[in-house]
């Protein structure tokens, strides 16, 4: 049995860059060849692409973790490694990628539309790409990228023109079977839809959408019956339309009654997508008014009482029977005109263009703050310099010599200096914890005497790259003194 998904926790790592090689070419007659480590390959990226074929969340629900591919290792000979393979997940039209605190990071309307879910890590530069006029021959190469790794929510809402809604046992189902070929449930009991359907309309040479939304009770839009999980299929709807029950038996409600009901809920839902495609909230939208079951006759009275004060809203007003199909060819009409209507009025964004923001001058891309919990310590912020610490192999001198070199090139140890930074102050980039040690000349081109080796560093003063985690993680508490 199919089941209907509209919101999913899907959580995503791209694939992790690969390392670069620290390679020197050794051929006959050619003692010196040079350095020949390649690159390594990017980290594969998960992506997000609406298609057609595709209307629930369903496979999401099952499989919720989404892995890229690795990327390969540069090698010698200059060969690069090669870039991991990419994921791409296949998602309804109409779905909403979200980050767990709500924050709106795509929506995804349009077959093709792709949204970039985690990017691939960068892979590290092999000791080819890192020549200069300081270091002839690297003996060492830059490591490659963790992929990004994220946790989304995705919610559906249904792309329709036209939403239904209404009290349960309205009819609403019964009137998407008559002016569609959908087949939803129908049956004498409330809650009969518990998942939006929709169905396709052919009015003349229109043609539009009506989505058939679960029966809503007053308090739906604070979470009560089915109202809070469906409500947002409503969110991009052009029109809404009141369905009545005019032959409900039931004590205290009458047509004007439930549509006042169900105006108050529309008015305090929020939809997340305020404002989409110059929508905006659900109480702006055009509304026809249903009056439903005609055949009754006790109903088609009713209807007929009710349909002037109805009109004084400025509402238009159709009484039709779904079981006689008694006014549904006026409706149809109707509902085209007010849908062409309203698009005119409100004609859809063009396509959301890439927007290049230059840096602002004087932004050093990085912030250096007094670490709150270390005294005397510093934690270093940004892009690029937790990228260029989690690329660097801490057992290599030279590497680390370079590390300190594009640091001082950024401008973190002029910055230090400010902020009255002293020798051995305990400093913190991304998950590394460094001893600082401003004596070494970082930034000056200093010629390399060996392979592999800075005469900037003294090897008894300097901690391996395991002893540095090991530094970080007991400080911060996640381990004790002994491991």
């Amino acid at each position: 049995m199919s089941k209907f998904i509209d919101r999913v926790v899907l959580h995503v790592r791209a694939g992790k860059g690969g390392h670069g090689c620290s390679s020197v070419r050794r051929e006959k007659f050619m003692p010196l060849g040079g350095p020949d480590g390649g690159n390594g390959g990017n980290g594969g990226d998960v992506i997000l692409e609406v298609d057609g074929n595709v209307h629930t969340l369903l496979d999401f629900h099952f499989h919720p973790h989404a892995k890229g591919g690795n990327g390969k290792p540069g090698e010698g000979n200059d060969r690069s490694g090669k870039r991991g393979e990419g994921l791409l997940l296949k998602v309804p039209d109409g779905t909403v990628v979200m980050s767990t605190d709500g924050e709106v990071l795509a929506d995804m309307v349009g077959v093709g539309t792709q949204f970039i879910a985690a990017r691939g890590g960068r892979g590290g530069l092999g000791n080819a790409a890192l020549v200069s006029k300081a270091r002839k021959a690297p003996g060492f190469a830059l490591l490659g990228e963790d992929g990004q790794e994220r946790e989304l929510v995705l919610e559906l809402k249904s792309v329709a023109d036209v939403g239904l809604v209404g009290f349960p046992s309205a009819g609403k189902s019964s009137l998407v079977s008559v002016l569609s070929a959908a087949k939803p449930k129908i049956a004498d009991y409330p809650f009969t839809t518990l998942v939006p359907n929709l169905g396709v309309v052919l009015a003349g040479e229109t043609s539009y959408t009506v989505a058939d939304v679960p029966g809503l009770i007053p308090g739906a839009s604070e979470g009560r019956g089915l109202g809070l999980d469906f409500l947002r299929h409503l969110e991009r709807c052009a029109v809404l339309a009141h369905v009545v029950d005019c032959a409900t038996l039931d004590p205290g409600r009458d047509p004007i009654s439930d549509i006042d009901a169900l105006e108050a809920e529309l008015a305090a839902y929020q939809p997340a997508l305020k404002g989409d495609e110059g929508l905006g909230d659900l109480a702006d939208r055009p509304r026809v008014v249903i009056l439903n079951k005609a055949d009754v006759p006790d109903a088609a009275e009713l209807a007929e009482m009710v349909t002037p004060e109805l009109k004084k809203r400025g509402w238009p007003v159709f009484t039709i029977s779904a079981v006689s199909r008694e006014g549904l060819r006026p409706l149809t009409f109707a509902l085209a005109d007010l849908i062409k209507e309203y698009r005119d009025a409100h004609p859809k964004a063009e396509a959301k263009r890439a927007i290049i923001r230059p840096i602002v001058k004087g932004d050093s891309g990085f912030k250096v703050i007094r670490d709150p919990e270390v005294e005397g310590g510093f934690i270093v912020s940004g892009e690029r310099p937790e990228r260029w610490v989690a690329q660097t192999q801490f057992d290599n001198e030279e590497a680390v010599g370079y590390l300190a070199d594009r640091l001082a090139r950024l401008g973190v140890e002029e910055e230090l200096v400010k902020l009255g930074a002293e020798p051995g102050a305990p400093v913190t980039i991304g998950d590394f914890y460094f001893d600082w040690e401003p004596q070494i000349s970082a930034g000056v081109e200093t010629m390399m005497t060996r392979r592999g080796a800075d005469p900037r560093l003294d090897q008894t003063e300097r901690i391996g790259a395991a002893e540095r985690k090991h530094a970080s993680r007991a400080r911060r508490g996640l381990i004790d003194d002994e491991g």
